[in-house]
């Protein structure tokens, strides 16, 4: 019977001759279970340089942490031969088929670590799989490596640059992803122009060529601007129309706090409020886009654009500014996107609302960049979307203390690398789910 329990693991741990299961231990009341794994060869290939039957020189005891077996902690221990090569003169161990060299986990164990730091913090992870969280932080950090020193970046023609924060106190890391692939290319810390140059020689490190790209989108960042010019030569600038109208935005706020600083009282009784409740909901209504007014948004908005306060002006230029991206998305076509622009800038020019006669000059410096951001769906909300993901990771693990944990997460989760283990708790063929097969 325990020659067939062993024969039994010998096939579930996939072991070939001349490594089989020796002996099974079952420990309950510490809730583990032992393998001990025999190599019964005399001789073997040296690892080093491959020369065949050399002698067995010694055995060095190692043991692994395996999947778990129901409920009980998994372990593998084997006396790991090795080899005094007489071709070479080095002795050298022997590789063993379940771990990679130098690891205490399994490759299986390894695996289901990577697909559950995946989803969960990496401490949550850890703690569910009974292991210290910086045990899992290497094994993280090992594979990202491994995985993207195969990535193949020849195709990339489209990215979109941006900056995200690590920590408090102005800590951020550049992010540049493939706008096409929609996956994350690059990462590094810092947000100078520098950056970008470290983001083209990575790029020929896989076998790509900065030459190549066509397009960059970004936000209005000098910084980018001159990477972009120094490191990506072919590439033609799109500014994101996130951060236009974002500019717009903090343009209209800027106009509504100097108003009521300097003239509150007037400019509550054109509006025909008091309370500070309807204040707020006047606030929140000029920020936000019409379609998703509330009731209370919606009468504050009501008399705002019945009056002749400053303010009703600067939310009419910033939803002009809206209606010009619409335009201009519609019907894809630069000459529209241009006379369209031209005409808002002339509008925020003759407005007398300094925060809008700025950002007018702020476009015109950008203008061949902003008009490229308008066609052709050019944009980098899909950024902005992982740059959201990566901060709520960020929240969930409740800070990264190393920007280095916090890119190989980012490589992780967002770059669809195509080298990684594989989980293994994904079912090995399909099945039918919902179909249930009842015994009595």
């Amino acid at each position: 019977m325990n020659n067939q329990i062993e024969a039994l693991f010998t096939t579930a741990l996939g072991l070939q001759p001349p490594w089989h299961v020796a002996k099974v231990e079952l420990n309950t009341a510490k809730r583990r279970i032992d393998f001990e794994v025999e190599h019964t060869g005399r001789r073997a290939a040296c690892p080093a340089c491959g020369f065949e039957h050399q002698l067995i020189h010694d055995r060095v005891r190692r043991s692994w942490r395996h999947l778990d077996f129901f409920q009980f902690e998994a372990w593998l221990h084997a006396e790991v031969p090795r080899v005094q090569c007489s071709g070479c003169g080095k002795t050298t161990q022997l590789p063993v088929p379940w771990a990679r060299e130098g690891s205490g986990f399994t490759l299986l164990f390894e695996a289901l670590g990577l697909s559950l730091c995946r989803e969960l913090p990496v401490r949550q992870a850890a703690n569910q799989m009974r292991v210290a969280p910086k045990r899992l932080w290497r094994r993280v950090r090992h594979y990202v490596e491994v995985a993207r020193a195969k990535d193949d970046m020849s195709g990339v023609r489209h990215v979109g640059i941006d900056e995200t924060s690590v920590k408090r106190g102005h800590q951020y890391i550049t992010v540049v992803h493939d706008l096409a692939a929609k996956r994350l290319l690059f990462a590094c810390p810092g947000r100078d122009h520098q950056t970008l140059g470290a983001f083209a020689e990575d790029m020929r490190v896989h076998g790509g060529d900065p030459a190549t790209i066509e397009h960059a989108c970004i936000d209005m960042s000098a910084a980018y601007a001159k990477g972009i010019e120094q490191s990506l030569p072919n590439a033609q600038i799109s500014y994101d129309r996130f951060h236009v109208v974002a500019l717009a935005n903090a343009a209209m706020d800027e106009v509504r706090r100097e108003e009521m600083r300097n003239s509150a009282e007037a400019a509550r009784e054109a509006v025909g409020v008091h309370g500070k409740k309807t204040l707020r909901q006047l606030l929140w209504g000029m920020r936000k886009d019409s379609a998703s007014w509330t009731r209370a948004q919606f009468e504050a908005m009501h008399w705002l654009q019945r009056s002749n306060l400053k303010s009703a002006r600067a939310w009419r230029l910033k939803q002009a500014l809206r209606l010009v991206y619409r335009e201009a998305r519609d019907s894809n076509s630069e000459a529209i996107a241009l006379g369209a622009l031209t005409k808002w800038m002339s509008w925020a020019r003759r407005s007398r609302l300094e925060p809008f006669k700025r950002l007018a000059v702020t476009l015109k410096e950008h203008l061949g960049g902003v008009v490229r951001g308008m066609l052709d769906g050019r944009s980098n909300a899909y950024v902005e979307a992982m740059n959201s993901l990566l901060q709520k990771a960020k929240a969930a693990a409740r800070g990264f203390r190393d920007p280095e944990n916090f890119i190989a997460i980012a490589y992780l989760r967002m770059s669809k690398l195509e080298h990684l283990p594989q989980s293994p708790l994904v079912p090995a063929i399909a099945r039918d789910y919902g179909h249930y097969h009842h015994v009595c």
